[in-house]
């Protein structure tokens, strides 16, 4: 049978077109200078213009004979007592961006639900191969739990967050805190997530040569990521959660991706591991979408439709750990 892209959802298309003259759908490796150029997302100077929001950055521990890593931390500036925290990993393929490409909508949740947000600048790849952006972004993660306090978090409610490959990371890092048995976790928000890097879903051969981050970059990103290792069995779960046998223990799970992107399969069929596992997951599919889309067309229905499904997981989320507490 012949493969038939998912159309795309028509307000999105329309910033489709104009983002494709710049954004190329299909990322080789010769576009790696190019993909560490200016970002496509806000900078830290507009996250905060105007907000009532306030950034700081530390100097934490890093993985055991690696560097210290480097994290910002939001609040608002009337922050008191303890709050929701929220640990958020990246977008970024992998093998670019910083800590703050992607987090704007995570940065929402300041003035929503008074939370603290920590946003953790892990190492890249190929420079930086696997496991090293895990085992960065799990000491920070590891930091942040341990000076909760300090932060003005709530340790009963700290919740990972990431987008593609920070969502990979996301996924990873929970898994790393079940079985290191540190920190305890309210729950993960996996966002149109990096999950499988065998990458021949259906999805992924839908979208090719088309989109936003198509298969071949998919290609391109976990081939640098993981090198040689790659499609052999070496590959661990935490680097590719698809390949987790037992998720069991694994907090609740909010999944979300969009029809037209290619890490849709794979996030579906991770919600769906986690039911067999009896865990408690919320899988999200936004018809029309294209990778990132509420990145990239923030004002759009389907993108308002997204953040906002999305906080109302979280608050029903927080609204069970205030009940538990």
């Amino acid at each position: 049978m012949a493969i038939v892209s998912p159309p795309f959802d028509p307000e999105l298309k329309a910033v489709l077109d104009v983002v494709n003259q710049s954004i190329t759908p299909t990322l080789l490796p010769e576009h790696l200078e190019v993909l560490r150029g200016p970002g496509f997302t806000p900078s830290l100077e507009q996250l905060l213009d105007g907000r009532p929001i306030v950034h700081e950055e530390h100097t934490v521990p890093g993985p055991e004979g690696a560097p210290d890593v480097l994290i910002s931390v939001f609040r608002h500036k009337n922050h008191e007592g303890a709050g929701p925290g929220f640990f958020f990993t990246h977008v970024g393929g992998m093998i670019f961006g910083d800590r703050f490409v992607g987090v704007a909508p995570v940065v929402d949740f300041v003035e929503r639900f008074h939370a603290v947000v920590v946003t953790v600048e892990y190492r890249l790849a190929p420079e930086n191969p696997a496991p090293a952006a895990l085992e960065d972004s799990y000491a920070a993660l590891v930091w942040t739990a341990k000076h909760a306090t300090e932060l003005g978090i709530d340790a009963n409610r700290l919740i990972t967050i990431g987008g593609s490959a920070g969502g990979g990371l996301t996924a990873g890092i929970t898994l790393m805190a079940r079985d290191r048995n540190f920190p305890s976790l309210a729950g993960q928000v996996l966002m149109y997530s990096m999950l499988d890097e065998a990458n021949d879903s259906v999805s992924a051969q839908q979208i090719d040569g088309i989109g936003i981050w198509d298969r071949t970059s998919n290609e391109t990103g976990w081939n640098f990521y993981l090198g040689e290792r790659r499609h052999t069995d070496q590959v661990t779960a935490y680097e590719s959660a698809a390949r987790a046998g037992d998720l069991t223990g694994v907090p609740p799970t909010y999944i979300e991706a969009g029809s037209a992107e290619v890490f849709r399969d794979e996030d579906v069929a991770y919600a769906g591991a986690l039911w067999a596992a009896g865990g408690q997951a919320e899988l999200h599919i936004w018809p029309g979408g294209y990778h990132l889309f509420e990145l990239l067309a923030p004002q759009a229905q389907l993108s308002v439709a997204a953040r906002e499904t999305r906080a109302a997981w979280v608050a029903r989320l927080l609204n069970e750990t205030a009940k538990g507490a």
